[in-house]
């Protein structure tokens, strides 16, 4: 139950939020997520499942909600809250706007850290001994170094030695290129805090930070690092944490892409041909008497793993690929060969893996022992550390395909592909189709509390089908809260669904927007138009822009310049009161903040339905029929609901805005799944153009 004091708090954040914002209004739903995000957090519902998801649309104030109802809760029962996020632009936001704010309006001071991944700091010891320039370290580069190479990574040790600079790379002030930054990254196994010369190394320091933290904020990639690992590595621990997951909708696919692995074939057995030969070495340094074992355990276990690939290769059938370079083993099960082929692998690459691991250790042992100089053992160390993270991914890949298949549950989606970096080399992948009892295993059952929050979590009006992408369920004490937003869509804005000649499906389709778009951009200066491909965006592009040109409209294409500065054009040319439209795909559809005159008139040229082309959605289409369902219509059509949604999401981004949104698709008149469609976007005025009057 919240005690007095932390209903105290917050109400206190609320009423001084009012005297903070001169033009503040009080919005009804914006006060009723905060109190059920503190009601669900104090465990005022369910002790065992404090879970809660919200969906809030734009406008309601959600970031501000979650921060007034969670942080003064967890300063009361001595937890960290962690927000995790999907984009940089709402991590901004959070630090340098909406945080700011709430700690003018809370009493008590909250330390607040970003934390980021180890990839994104240096190794100070990496970067001094790079940056001294003798032969040893001149071995350490993989091309030899230029002059302003190394005289950048002068100025970068000089910085980080006079506490200039931090060892982020996203606080240098200008990039750092990819070559330097391969050479001096961080990495987890030459990187230890356990060495005495990396225990002020900046990741080392930066982790040690968080402690201290009340709120960390991180992105769903470290999230799910972080929950990978165990939980409470990099991050704090779960059962101590409150989590608020904005942009929620994201997370499952973050999930998926990191329970998923790859390996090459060939490259794979090359560069552990390169490990087989630099071993003898690598033992050395450790000491040869105590290493003699396990060189013996690598390099017999080598010697099986290079071949097995090598053999895998050879037995490939190119010709049974698709036209896509891809060969998907239906319902994950792999034929005979290959399946006892992958349990050898698997256990080959296990061996290789521990065995050069204790090799590392002894090493490091060595030099915190001093009977070895860190100077001499760096190179050793950072060789193992590089060939150590590689044999990780290799067992993952192995691991995961010798998998038996269950009789419960989605298979995993297991294919070949062909590599685009090594010509006739080839991938081996695989992917789970569903992540959500792992989301559970690692974060919904251990977590002090969470709160889900997107402006678009529902898909069709249901949360059930985002539950079943997250390992949730509407029956297990979860809470559920749809909000309505603070806008007035039937007076602010119009769903125009014209009557056209064809529908998507066509091939004049592609024709039919040449002819047709022009008179849905007149009457409007500001206008985004999203299409379903580039090539399709760019048939249509080139066709209307002369049109363009002796109207004196701007025409801004996605992909021909940055995505900022085609805004950055756009709000110049509207601010000078000029006609100004973005083209762009789906990736447009989402995050695009244009509120007021910088965006009144939206066009969607078609439903965006995902076309399942990848292996990992046909094994999941697979999977639904398999056990009598309609993958179009479980996946397909949801999926394209929360899109369809998302994009609509763009017109509307404050209260005093309008304008009109123009779906060019007819699907949503014509076809049975159409009505689902419509009426899960916001209630706009709608004017719907009869067949009859089609032009």
């Amino acid at each position: 139950m919240l005690n007095s004091a932390t209903q105290t708090a917050i109400k206190k954040c609320y009423h001084n939020l009012q005297a903070q914002l001169p033009l503040f209004v009080p919005r009804r739903a914006q006060n009723y997520l905060v109190s059920e995000i503190a009601k669900t957090l104090a465990g005022q519902y369910n002790k065992q499942r404090r879970i809660l998801v919200a969906e809030a649309g734009t406008g309601t104030g959600k970031s501000m909600a979650y921060l007034m109802g969670a942080i003064p809760l967890a300063m009361e029962t001595n937890r960290t809250v962690v927000i995790s996020t999907a984009t940089v632009a709402l991590q901004e936001q959070l630090l340098n706007k909406d945080l700011p704010l709430f700690q003018r309006i809370y009493e008590r001071e909250v330390n607040v850290r970003l934390a980021k991944g180890r990839q994104r700091y240096c190794c100070a010891h990496k970067l001094s001994s790079l940056s001294e320039g003798g032969e040893p370290q001149q071995a350490l580069w993989v091309e030899k170094p230029k002059k302003k190479d190394l005289e950048l990574l002068t100025r970068l040790l000089t910085a980080l030695g006079k506490g200039k600079w931090d060892g982020d790379r996203d606080n240098w002030p200008t990039t750092i290129p990819d070559r330097i930054w391969l050479q001096i990254v961080s990495d987890k196994h030459s990187c230890s805090s356990s060495m005495p010369f990396h225990r002020q190394c900046p990741f080392a320091k930066a982790r040690d930070s968080l402690a201290k933290a009340n709120v960390v904020i991180v992105n769903h990639a470290l999230l799910m690092a972080d929950l990978e690992l165990g939980g409470g590595i990099i991050l704090p621990e779960p059962e101590l944490s409150f989590y608020l997951i904005d942009e929620a909708h994201h997370l499952p696919h973050v999930a998926r892409d990191f329970s998923a692995a790859s390996a090459s074939l060939l490259g794979t057995s090359a560069w552990l041909e390169s490990l087989n030969q630099r071993s003898a070495k690598l033992a050395a340094m450790a000491d040869i008497k105590q290493a003699g074992r396990f060189l013996t355990s690598l390099q017999d276990n080598l010697q099986v793993l290079i071949p097995g690939l090598r053999g895998v290769h050879k037995q490939i059938d190119p010709i049974a690929f698709s036209q896509d370079k891809i060969y998907r083993f239906a319902h994950g099960v792999l034929p005979a060969w290959l399946e006892e082929e992958a349990k050898s692998l698997k256990e080959s690459s296990k061996k290789c893996g521990q065995a050069l691991g204790k090799i590392h250790d002894l090493i490091a042992e060595r030099v915190k022992l001093n009977e070895v100089s860190a100077k001499q053992a760096e190179p050793a160390i950072a060789e193992c550390g590089f060939f150590l993270q590689r044999l990780e991914n290799v067992q993952k890949v192995w691991e995961l395909m010798a998998a038996p298949i269950k009789d419960h549950g989605a298979p995993p989606a297991r294919w070949l592909s062909t590599d685009t970096e090594r010509e006739g080399d080839y991938l081996v992948e695989v992917s789970p189709i569903d992540v959500g009892w792992r989301l559970d295993n690692m974060l919904w059952s251990r977590a002090a509390g969470v709160v889900l929050t997107s402006a678009t979590i529902r898909a069709l009006n249901k949360f059930s089908y985002f539950c079943h992408q997250a390992g949730l369920y509407e029956d297990d004490g979860t809470r559920f809260l749809a909000l309505s937003s603070p806008f007035d869509f039937a007076e602010q804005g119009q769903l125009l669904v014209p009557a056209l000649s064809t529908e998507p499906t066509s091939p004049d389709f592609t024709d039919t927007l040449i002819k047709e778009l022009p008179r849905f951009l007149a009457d409007d200066k500001a206008s985004l138009v999203l299409f379903a491909s580039y090539w399709q965006m760019n048939q249509v592009a080139d066709k209307i822009r002369p049109l363009c040109t002796r109207k004196g409209w701007q025409l801004l294409i996605q992909g021909d310049e940055s995505r900022q500065t085609l805004l950055e054009k756009h709000k110049k040319q509207i601010n000078a009161g000029k006609v100004s439209i973005l083209f762009g795909t789906g990736s447009f559809s989402e995050g695009l903040d244009l509120p007021g005159d910088l965006l009144t008139n939206v066009i969607i040229t078609k439903i965006p339905f995902a076309v399942p082309t990848s292996p990992i959605e046909a094994a999941q289409a697979e999977y639904i029929e398999k056990k009598g369902g309609n993958p179009f219509l479980q996946i397909t059509v949801p999926e394209a609901s929360k899109k369809l949604i998302q994009s609509v999401g763009r017109l509307l981004r404050k209260e005093q805005d309008s304008g009109r949104v123009v779906l060019l698709d007819r699907r949503v008149v014509t076809k049975r799944y159409g009505k689902a469609l419509l009426d899960a976007l916001p209630p706009f005025s709608r004017i719907i153009e009869p067949a009859q009057s089609s032009r």
